[in-house]
């Protein structure tokens, strides 16, 4: 039994039950794959569901507002899969007459949707003889066939797709490569791989020669840009709380955040009130929610946070009542806090 047939079988008998497993509908599959972007399975698939229920068809999804989809996004990260998804559903919608295309060329042409993305599609909804290679088929062709190119490297990453492609059975293309996928997520995966019970122990060459931690090649290490950053949680006598829509080229953009003071290094109590912005709320009502700053990870850079509460009884401009911030989206270092403040 060939390598791709072997996949397949395995798969027909050990394949996870999920809602997107069960369908060819283009809309889905492009929604799942989106969301599963940088997601394990299981954090996306909540949102997979609430996002199938509240726009149960593509138009639904295209006549929302960005706010409202990026609330339903709100926990996520990499919020620019959002803001695009909403894009080209919008675009699918007023110019395809709500259609996908049905070729990995022209999906290749929507915005968000990369090599990956169009051969998943193509693939499991048109039978398109297209491999699909992400992190898992890396790492099974990595350590199965002894590759040892780095898979960062853009000359590499064409030799992985052309092996993949080379790997594809003669039929079912969307079969095999949901198999290959799952295979690394369950039993290829990144540490703790299951070779006792793998169906190719007998050929793998990462296990023949003891490779199997060491395959794939890591990526180079990613230099970690470190921010500082003092939100001001300002609070009136009216119940009303500060807030504002995040619109610079930067992270969690269109999200919402408290008034935001970013420094070089950490800053203390006696530091901060001498800052302008503090000055004209003439409030000596101040004190740290946290005393150890919370550490939020992103891929490229840690955000070391504080929150400084503030209550003044001055009228405050672009205040929300307290009540209403929860229908705000927020980024998840923001939602935790207001969680944990029982706002």
């Amino acid at each position: 039994m060939d390598f791709s047939t072997k996949l397949t079988h395995w798969y027909q008998h050990n394949k996870r039950d999920f809602p997107w497993r069960n369908t060819k509908n283009p809309y889905f599959i492009w929604l799942s794959e989106i969301i599963l972007q940088q997601t394990r399975t299981e954090q996306g698939l909540p949102y997979y569901i609430s996002f199938t229920q509240k726009f149960k068809t593509i138009q639904n999804l295209a006549k929302a507002d960005e706010e409202s989809v990026l609330k339903l996004w709100q926990g996520l990260g990499y919020y620019s899969r959002a803001r695009n998804l909403h894009f080209t559903a919008k675009y699918i919608v007023s110019e395809l007459s709500g259609k996908f295309p049905n070729n990995y060329k022209d999906l290749l042409k929507l915005k968000g949707i990369g090599d990956y993305t169009a051969s998943a599609i193509a693939s499991i909804c048109y039978e398109e003889k297209c491999a699909v290679v992400d992190g898992n088929v890396y790492r099974v062709l990595s350590r199965y066939f002894g590759i040892h190119s780095p898979t960062n490297n853009a000359k590499s990453i064409k030799e992985f797709k052309a092996l993949a492609q080379r790997m594809l059975p003669k039929t079912n293309f969307g079969l095999y490569n949901q198999a290959i996928m799952d295979f690394g997520a369950t039993v290829c995966t990144p540490k703790n791989a299951q070779c006792k019970d793998c169906i190719f122990n007998d050929s793998c060459f990462a296990l023949q020669y003891n490779k199997v931690e060491s395959l794939p090649l890591k990526k180079k290490k990613i230099n970690i840009k470190k921010r500082y950053f003092n939100y001001l949680v300002i609070l009136s006598d009216t119940n009303k709380i500060s807030i504002q829509q995040r619109k610079n080229k930067d992270i969690w953009h269109n999200l919402y955040e408290f008034p935001l003071i970013e420094s070089e290094k950490e800053i203390h109590l006696d530091e901060l009130i001498q800052i302008p912005k503090i000055k004209k709320l003439n409030t000596s009502n101040i004190h740290l929610f946290n005393e150890k700053m919370k550490v939020h990870k992103l891929s490229h850079q840690h955000l070391y946070t504080k929150f400084w509460i503030i209550n003044t009884n001055k009228s405050l401009n672009n205040s929300v009542p307290i009540s209403q911030l929860k229908n705000y989206p927020v980024p998840r270092l923001i939602d935790n806090f207001i969680q944990e403040i029982n706002l």
